[in-house]
C-alpha cells in the first residue's frame, strides 16, 4: 500500500494514520491523488538576480512604472529612451526640450559658439587647404633641392680640392723662400736667426706684391676680353 498517496488523497498526517485504521486499508484509486501536491512547482531560477536586473540583461525596460522620483526625471526618460527606443513607452518629444529650453540653449551658445556650423566646415577647409599647400610647398622644395644634390657635391668636392691646391702651393711657396733665404746668404742659417725672419719677411712681402700683380693683371684681360666681345 502506498502510504504517501494515501496522505496526500486524505489531508492526514502520516502520524495518525494508526488511529484511522479502517481508512488506512482502503487503497484510493490513482486517479484521487493530486498531482499538484505530488509535484509542487520549483523555480529554476539560479541567478539570484532582481526583475530589473533581468529585464536589462534582456534588453527591456527595468520598470514597468516609476520606483523612485529619478525615474521621472527628464534625464532619466531621456536615457531610457535613447536606449529602449518606442518599448520605453516614453514620449520621444521630451528628448528635444521645450520652446524656452531651446531658447535658453541658443543664447548661451551664441556665447559660447558665435559661429555657426557652416562658418565652422568652412574654417576648417581653408585651413586643411593651407597646411596641404605648406606641405606642397616643401615637398616642391625638398625636389629642387634633390635636383641640385649632385651639383652641390660637384662644387664641395671643388671647393675642398680648391683649398688642398691652396695650401699646397702655400707650403711650397713657403719652402720655395725659405731656400731664397739661404742662398741668399750663400750658407746654412738657423730658421730662428734674426736675420733669416728679417729676409723672410721681406720676400714673403715680395711675392704677395708678384701675386696680388698677377691677380690684377688676370682680371684687367678678362675685363678686356668682355669689352672686345662686346663691340664686336
Amino acid at each position: 500500500m502506498n502510504i504517501n498517496k494515501l496522505t496526500v488523497a486524505t489531508r492526514i498526517p502520516i502520524g495518525c494514520t494508526k488511529y484511522f485504521s479502517s481508512i488506512a486499508q482502503t487503497e484510493l484509486p490513482a486517479s484521487f491523488v493530486s498531482e499538484d501536491e505530488e509535484y509542487k512547482s520549483v523555480s529554476r531560477d539560479k541567478s539570484g538576480l532582481r526583475q530589473q536586473h533581468k529585464n536589462v540583461l534582456l534588453e527591456t525596460t527595468p520598470y514597468n512604472e516609476a520606483h523612485s522620483w529619478i525615474h521621472l526625471t527628464e534625464k532619466y526618460q531621456r536615457s531610457l529612451y535613447g536606449r529602449y527606443g518606442g518599448k520605453s513607452n516614453v514620449n520621444p518629444q521630451i528628448c528635444f526640450g521645450t520652446i524656452t529650453d531651446r531658447s535658453e540653449t541658443q543664447k548661451r551658445q551664441s556665447i559660447t559658439q558665435p559661429e555657426t556650423v557652416q562658418q565652422l566646415l568652412e574654417k576648417l577647409r581653408v585651413s586643411k587647404a593651407e597646411k596641404q599647400a605648406a606641405i606642397q610647398e616643401r615637398e616642391n622644395g625638398i625636389q629642387k633641392k634633390l635636383e641640385k644634390l649632385e651639383q652641390w657635391k660637384a662644387d664641395l668636392n671643388a671647393k675642398v680640392e680648391k683649398r688642398r691646391a691652396d695650401a699646397a702651393a702655400a707650403i711650397e711657396r713657403k719652402e720655395r723662400l725659405i731656400e731664397e733665404v739661404r742662398r741668399h746668404f750663400g750658407f746654412k742659417v738657423d730658421a730662428r736667426d734674426e736675420r733669416f725672419k728679417e729676409m723672410l719677411e721681406q720676400k714673403e712681402k715680395e711675392d704677395k706684391r708678384k701675386q696680388k700683380e698677377a691677380k690684377r693683371k688676370v682680371k684687367e684681360d678678362k675685363m678686356m676680353a668682355k669689352l672686345v666681345k662686346q663691340s664686336s
